[in-house]
């Protein structure tokens, strides 16, 4: 799974961001100014990273040539700036593509892709993957079924049902939730998740948040007023049956 830092300083935007990115199976890593984007990129191998140039701290251009200083990941820029000047500036400072804001979820995704086809043997994440083998896919199916209260998971079929309804879910969500009813009335914390259902343990927290957020929606529950999925404060998430 392609790993993508976002470096968006408004909360917003970089939450909006985080989702598109999370929907279309990235896993997501953000910080909100340019020297965290510095020591992510330093710490952290990713495959890509989308930045933002209205930074609080650096301005995006000088982000841009230091992170090509120290780093040859592919960088997707996002600017307001549309004047043609300053993006050939951006380009020939080591930015692989640019979208100018406002832009579209399915923009950058088609954006981003086109960038990854291009240059995903050249990424430190893809080169420190290389290094440590493949890693296998989530053997989810692997797994018997399991009923819990009215939701039944069969993960060798791959379908879920709740009240004998099928459950519209992205391969993502399936995973997660099968792992979680394998599990049931076990709290496991985020990072197991992400190192045995995402296998990327230095991913975001975000990233499960994002996808345990949609299985909620899906689940007919909200984080206020949780049926299924319950989450332990500091622990981690557990799914029960409904009392």
């Amino acid at each position: 799974m392609p790993s993508v830092l976002v470096v968006e300083d408004d909360p917003s935007i970089r939450q909006s961001l985080i989702e598109v990115l999370a929907e279309h199976g990235y896993a997501v890593r953000s910080v909100g100014d340019g020297f965290g984007a510095l020591r992510e990129v330093t710490q952290m191998p990713v495959d890509a990273v989308v930045l933002d140039l209205g930074l609080p701290d650096l301005d995006g251009g000088d982000a841009l040539r230091m992170i090509r200083g120290i780093s040859s990941v592919p960088v997707l820029v996002a600017t307001a700036r549309d004047d043609e000047t300053e993006i050939i500036k951006l380009l020939n400072a080591g930015a692989d593509d640019y979208l100018v804001k406002p832009f579209s979820g399915g923009q950058l995704i088609a954006r981003l892709s086109a960038v990854l086809r291009r240059t995903s043997h050249a990424s430190p994440a893809h080169a420190a993957r290389a290094g440590q083998g493949p890693r296998p896919a989530p053997a989810v199916e692997a797994l018997g079924p399991t009923t819990v209260g009215e939701l039944t998971v069969h993960p060798g079929a791959r379908t879920a049902h709740l009240a004998g309804q099928e459950l519209r879910l992205t391969r993502r969500e399936f995973d997660l939730l099968a792992f979680l009813a394998h599990h049931a009335g076990q709290v496991v914390s985020k990072r197991r998740l992400l190192t045995e259902v995402w296998r990327e343990p230095y991913v975001d927290d975000q990233t499960v948040d994002v996808h345990l957020s949609s299985l909620r929606r899906k689940l007919g529950e909200r984080a206020a007023a949780p049926r299924y999925l319950l989450t332990v404060r500091g622990v981690g998430i557990k799914l029960v049956a409904p009392r």
